[in-house]
């Protein structure tokens, strides 16, 4: 199917405020107690909510001020290279279309709501998006090295995608993958599922399947911590690779 290249807003069907409306609602009800505060301040800043689909234009007006990022429509999941560049950039790739109600549960590629409900809150925080304009240098200096792209995938998998944060003692959601998921987030939550403390060396030798629910989630103390490590992810990038 052919995807957009450009968001129209007047383009949005009645169905896909539904689906938008069904997803935040059901997804803010589980996430409200678990989440990090860090994303509900920065849900709160980007006046996302269950009634408007966010206006692209509008969020670039809100994180273009705090932290100088903005959005670049894709129209599917971009090709590395161009996605670090953008990254680089301070520009955040989006898909602008949206899943089906028929596909509540289960979809193949990545939509507007993970995109943009599960990444883009966080991104009018500082401290993280100095960590992921950091990840994305280090991954642009190996962009020509599969296996490091490869090595690198996993932490961008165990912190951007599947990250949880500690806060007062207690384990909380950051990551996009787990926000924007239903079941994700049921079950992180989970007292069997594995979490381990951050460690760098620990998560490159750590392989993930992007196909089935996580069994296992590393805890950071904070988004400094994240940040503080990129001379290490750099490090151990460089060792293994040779």
């Amino acid at each position: 199917m052919k995807r957009p290249t450009q968001q129209i807003y007047s383009n949005y069907t009645t169905e896909d405020f539904a689906v938008w409306k069904t997803l935040y609602n059901r997804q803010m009800e589980i996430l409200e107690p678990s989440v990090s505060s860090s994303y509900l301040d920065a849900l709160d800043k980007v006046n996302f909510r269950a009634n408007h689909i966010p206006d692209f234009r509008e969020v670039d007006g809100i994180l273009n001020p705090a932290t100088g990022w903005g959005m670049e429509v894709v129209p599917n999941i971009c090709p590395q290279k161009e996605f670090f560049q953008f990254l680089s950039e301070k520009k955040f790739t989006a898909t602008c279309w949206l899943r089906t109600m028929a596909q509540l549960d289960y979809l193949e590629e990545p939509d507007m709501f993970h995109d943009v409900f599960g990444h883009v809150p966080l991104l009018s925080n500082t401290a993280y998006c100095d960590f992921f304009r950091g990840l994305s240098n280090i991954a642009l200096e190996f962009i020509d090295n599969p296996t490091a792209i490869d090595l690198l995938s996993r932490v961008y998998w165990f912190t951007i995608e599947f990250g949880m944060l500690r806060e007062k003692d207690e384990v909380k959601i950051y990551g996009a993958g787990i926000i924007s998921s239903h079941s994700e987030t049921l079950n992180c939550l989970n007292q069997s599922t594995v979490k381990l403390d951050y460690d760098v060396s620990v998560m490159m030798h750590t392989p993930y399947r992007n196909d089935i629910i996580q069994d296992k989630y590393f805890v950071m103390n904070s988004f400094d911590q994240l940040y503080d490590s990129l001379p290490e992810i750099r490090n151990c990038l460089a060792q293994m690779v040779g």
